[in-house]
C-alpha cells in the first residue's frame, strides 16, 4: 500500500486575525434571494426523504397540452436534471417517469415558477 502525501493550503494570515467585518445594505435597496438552480431539478425521493436507487429511469416533461419538452435520465440517487428548462420554470409542466422498459411509473403535475420538484413515493 503507497501512502501519498497530500498537498495542505498554505497558512496565509493576511492580519486581520480575530475580526469580523460586516457590509450592511443600504437601506433603499430590495433584498432578493438568489437562484441557485439554473436548470429545472426533479428529485425521486421515498417518504422518509431518502433518495431511491434510479438507474436507467428517465423523465419525460410535457406540456399540459401534450406536447414533449424535453426527455432526461435519473442518475444513481433519485436526480433528473433538465438542461433545456431554465428556472424559474414558465408554463405548467406535467412530468412523466419511466423505467428501463418504458413503463409508466408516476404522473406528476409541476406549477409554473419553480426551479424543483420532488417525486414523494
Amino acid at each position: 500500500m503507497v501512502y501519498v502525501k497530500r498537498a495542505l493550503p498554505p497558512r496565509k494570515d493576511n492580519g486581520q486575525r480575530g475580526r469580523v467585518f460586516i457590509r450592511r445594505a443600504p437601506l433603499n435597496r430590495k433584498l432578493r434571494p438568489k437562484q441557485l438552480l439554473s436548470r429545472f431539478t426533479v428529485l425521486w425521493v421515498n417518504t422518509a426523504g431518502v433518495p431511491f436507487s434510479t438507474a436507467g429511469f428517465t423523465c419525460r416533461a410535457s406540456s399540459t397540452g401534450g406536447t414533449l419538452l424535453a426527455t432526461a435520465n435519473f442518475d444513481n440517487f433519485g436526480t433528473a436534471i433538465f438542461n433545456t428548462i431554465p428556472t424559474p420554470t414558465a408554463r405548467t409542466l406535467v412530468i412523466r417517469t419511466f423505467d428501463a422498459d418504458d413503463n409508466l411509473f408516476r404522473t406528476r403535475t409541476v406549477r409554473s415558477g419553480i426551479s424543483a420538484f420532488a417525486i414523494i413515493g
